[in-house]
């Protein structure tokens, strides 16, 4: 959500702020709006003081035995016309509200410009793709030849875009959330978290979901939603709070199911594992001071790119240019991971500054420390998120980055003691 007083006190750079990210001019619908919320409120308090008056004048008229009825009917009158005022300044209000909060994230100053993915810029890379002496398979052709990884079975149960996977795969999958849940927690300082899984439409509003994406999201019948992403919960856990300053900043960390619709995505990623309904991601959240967090969104990035580089797989950092930006973000770095079996890179985490945007939508504050000057006014938080990273993607880049020319998979030495000693998973 934006600052009213940022459009006021700048409109002409508020709507260049938004063409950076393809939008046409909307600050002058969002102060006509705001003129006329003003103005009936103005109106109000004017109606508001001669009722105040009028009260006055009648009940000296009462006490004096004075005729009231011209001042009782004006009264009458104004209760009317106080009523309309107050629904003329509601009814701006929802309309200035609903422009607002439609639109999407200010973006910092050093994100690049660029209208899609192709204009994104690689920033830096760990490895080199690798050139195996085989053609390198597709993880679903591994996971098939293997055995362990069902397609059908679950396009039985539940239709497209889901996966069944079966022994050393399923526990290889498990493997891999845990290690990298124990690796931010113990060595990264995120505290672990278990958050609902359904969260209400609140919830939903806060992280920026809600109204604009509901499409993209599974309801249910009593109105709450499946988490896309554990960033839900985890961010909204300061919601109409006034953290103290000397509390921040403040590092989640959870393991849970992802739902996504893919709305809009037929016909991409149709096979394997890689676009999903359901899926596992470790995801990463930091609440912190507002100078704080451009030095927060380093270090996430950095915790994510630890587990790329500990599981032995070839990564690029990617800074998103304007046009790929998500909504909520002011700046995003994309990991992007080598898939030998695709020959190709693709997305495996994203971390996002969001600055003060969700702050604003949940009301959530820091009262600051008392200094030399005295008091401070309270600020809105800024929060980050960012995956850390998500299990499946991470499963697909392991199986195609450490297959053997047999078709068996080697397994990452990091997740051997998670494998119960395993280290090679061969055809059943």
């Amino acid at each position: 959500m934006h600052d009213i007083r940022t459009v006021r006190t700048d409109p002409a750079g508020f709507d260049a702020a938004m063409a950076r990210r393809g939008l046409p001019p909307v600050a002058e619908a969002v102060l006509a709006q705001d003129a006329a919320r003003r103005a009936a409120q103005q109106a109000l308090q004017e109606k508001q003081a001669r009722r105040n008056a009028l009260a006055k004048a009648i009940g000296q008229a009462r006490r004096t035995g004075a005729d009231s009825a011209a001042l009782e009917a004006e009264g009458g009158a104004l209760r009317d016309e106080m009523a309309a005022l107050e629904a003329a300044a509601a009814e701006a209000e929802r309309a200035q509200t609903a422009i607002l909060e439609a639109l999407p994230n200010i973006l910092d100053a050093d994100v690049p410009e660029g209208r899609d993915e192709a204009d994104n810029v690689v920033l830096h890379q760990h490895g080199e793709p690798p050139r195996p002496n085989f053609a390198p398979r597709q993880h679903f052709e591994l996971g098939e030849a293997l055995g362990l990884m069902d397609f059908a079975a679950a396009a039985k149960l539940a239709g497209a875009r889901f996966t069944v996977l079966r022994g050393a795969l399923a526990r290889l999958e498990r493997a891999l959330g845990q290690w990298m849940l124990t690796l931010h927690t113990e060595q990264h300082g995120y505290a672990e978290t278990v958050v609902p899984y359904l969260v209400n439409a609140a919830t939903m509003y806060g992280t920026g979901q809600l109204p604009k994406f509901e499409e993209d999201l599974f309801k249910t019948t009593d109105g709450r939603y499946l988490i896309p992403t554990a960033e839900v919960p985890l961010t909204n856990l300061v919601r109409e709070e006034l953290l103290p300053e000397a509390a921040l900043p403040l590092r989640f960390a959870a393991l849970s199911p992802c739902f996504r619709s893919e709305a809009g995505s037929a016909g991409r990623d149709t096979r394997g594992m890689l676009r999903q309904h359901q899926f596992q991601k470790v995801e990463m959240v930091s609440i912190t001071r507002p100078e704080d967090s451009a030095a927060e969104h380093e270090r996430m990035t950095r915790c994510a790119e630890r587990v790329l580089t500990e599981l032995g797989l070839v990564w690029r950092r990617v800074v998103l240019c304007a046009g790929d930006t998500g909504f909520s973000a002011a700046k995003t770095y994309d990991l992007e991971v080598w898939l030998p079996g695709q020959g190709a890179w693709r997305e495996i985490s994203s971390c996002s500054n969001c600055r003060d945007f969700q702050a604003r939508r949940m009301n959530a504050r820091m009262k600051p420390a008392e200094g030399p000057e005295g008091k401070k006014p309270n600020a809105f938080l800024h929060t980050l998120n960012g995956s850390g990273v998500a299990v499946g993607r991470a499963l697909i880049a392991v199986l195609e980055t450490h297959q053997q020319a047999d078709g068996s998979l080697l397994i990452p030495e990091v997740l051997v003691p998670w494998m119960g000693g395993l280290e090679r998973i061969g055809p059943a």
